[in-house]
């Protein structure tokens, strides 16, 4: 039997989930679907910042850093659990950018957005300022300013839990191998990993299929557009933390290019990112050693401690699927999105481009441009609406202390992950565990088999990779062995899951 949903989103990444979960929150009967695991591209490799853009302002993109900037305080409130305001440091260098120019693009930054919570940028004194030590002697002048940092990958899976809540149905690892558009309904066969196809209907379908956007067009939807894509690789490094205060640095590069230096994961410090055109398969890309040494120089030119590729524990790479406006540099290219609704037969709503930052609002402006089509449908509600699962208490800290009041047993560093990762969920994954024993098999680090398991159940979690790099990022932490371990219990599992009851 063929299943008739209100909208079909094919794409499990930011874009796509957001809007699965405004849609189903407004009352729409939803499906989504994604080829492989949710965030399993451009969306778990990201900066993991909220950030509005601060170098967007010299490319006059005023709107888009505004728009952002808005967006910083609402995902705070969304899902405070995942994400935290995070101070950054500019240390000047007036031969790149004057002071005055730094000054002018820091008041914009200010007041561009609405900005409640998070303080204001000022000058510093390098000498004098805790993120002054780790830097060379020849940085003395500084500005600092605020953004915020968010669990990118986990901020995709919470999207999708809280859709399937409100009634969505999520079906990751399963491809959209054709649409047919009619009239008024979309035929629609989707194949799950192993095979098995189904078929649905659909009176709207959404494009938001990332670096695969004008491919689905082509191959899937067969319908035509005058739109072209230009991708581009931006990769990161890790490496063993090079500074212990809590502020991240934003370094200024000959090129006029800007990289990132952030606290990663309490040991390391995360650098990124490039901007190279891309022009292979976007399922996997990787760093290549001209970008290693790229972003190890630009680190090494601000600190006192050089690192080079040999200090590079992990490195990741993702695809942007930004609009091609024929911009000579990729970095110049514009990181604002384009929807497009195409409404000859059964809607189809095209979503190019796109940031992180500003997910929650697209996925608003895509639910009232289909709107005129189903006068039925619930009024915008997001900005206001319930937090993301786990996210129901603001107080982190003491959400922390409970926890471990409830749990004394509990490690300090895990109760504190756990808070971080799930929020007042991270209660289902310790349950009635009265020893760290009961949380089940360790696996390594601080894995534990009950968060495994919820992991599974609740997270579509199907791999190792899964649970070890994007819903956590314990892969820094555990060895061949244990990941071998952890990969062979899940198989194992679902296996069992497979049987029929």
């Amino acid at each position: 039997m063929t299943e008739r949903f209100d909208l079909l989103v094919v794409g499990g990444g930011i874009n796509g989930t957001g809007i699965a979960r405004d849609a189903a929150g407004r009352g729409l009967k939803v499906c989504l679907c994604e080829q492989d695991d949710l965030a399993a591209h451009t969306s778990s490799a990201s900066t993991k910042l909220i950030h509005g853009g601060l170098r967007y302002l010299e490319q006059f993109e005023f709107a888009l850093v505004g728009k952002a900037l808005a967006e910083r305080e609402v995902l705070l409130r969304l899902a405070p659990h995942i994400t935290s305001p995070l101070r950054f440091v500019l240390p000047l260098e007036s031969h790149l950018r004057p002071a005055w120019m730094i000054r002018l693009g820091l008041f914009l930054y200010d007041h561009l957005g609405r900005r409640h919570s998070l303080p204001g940028s000022r000058r510093v004194n390098l000498r004098r300022h805790p993120a002054g030590p780790p830097l060379r002697d020849t940085f003395h002048t500084g500005f600092t300013y605020s953004d915020a940092w968010v669990q990118d990958a986990r901020l995709v899976v919470l999207n999708a839990m809280d859709a399937c809540e409100r009634g969505a149905t999520v079906l990751a690892r399963t491809r959209c191998v054709a649409a047919q558009r009619g009239s008024d309904v979309w035929d629609v066969r989707l194949e799950a990993r192993g095979g098995t196809t189904s078929t649905v209907q659909a009176r709207a379908l959404i494009n938001a299929t990332g670096p695969w956007a004008v491919r689905f067009l082509d191959d899937v939807a067969q319908v035509g557009h005058d739109h072209a894509l230009r991708l581009v690789k931006g990769s990161h490094i890790v490496v063993p933390r090079l500074f212990g205060h809590d502020h991240a640095y934003i370094f200024q590069q000959p090129d006029r290019r800007i990289v990132f230096a952030i606290p990663y994961e309490h040991d390391f410090t995360l650098i990124g990112t490039t901007d190279v055109d891309y022009h292979d398969e976007p399922v996997a890309p990787h760093i290549d050693d001209a970008e290693t040494h790229y972003l190890c120089t630009a680190a090494n030119r601000y600190f006192r401690r050089a690192i080079s590729p040999a200090d590079v524990i992990w490195s990741y790479s993702g695809v942007r699927p930004l609009l091609d406006d024929e911009q000579r540099s990729a970095a110049d290219v514009s990181r604002d999105y384009l929807l497009e609704l195409d409404s000859r037969g059964a809607p189809l709503l095209n979503v190019f481009g796109g940031k992180l930052t500003t997910y929650r609002r697209l996925a608003e402006e895509a639910l009232d441009r289909l709107a005129v089509h189903w006068p039925e449908t619930g009024p915008a509600w997001t900005a206001h609406g319930s937090p993301l699962p786990g996210g129901e208490r603001t107080d982190i800290d003491a959400l922390q202390r409970e926890v471990q009041a409830r749990a004394p047993w509990l490690p300090a560093a895990l109760a504190q992950r756990l808070v971080r990762s799930y929020g007042t969920r991270c209660v289902q994954i310790i349950g009635q565990a009265q020893a760290l024993s009961d949380l089940g098999e360790h696996f390594g680090a601080d894995l534990y088999r009950a968060e495994v398991d919820y992991l599974r159940d609740h997270e579509w979690a199907g791999d190792a990779a899964d649970i070890l790099w994007r819903r956590s990022k314990l892969g820094l932490r555990v060895n061949d062995a244990q990941a071998q371990r952890l990969a062979s219990y899940l198989a194992g599992t679902s296996a069992q899951h497979a049987l029929p009851a």
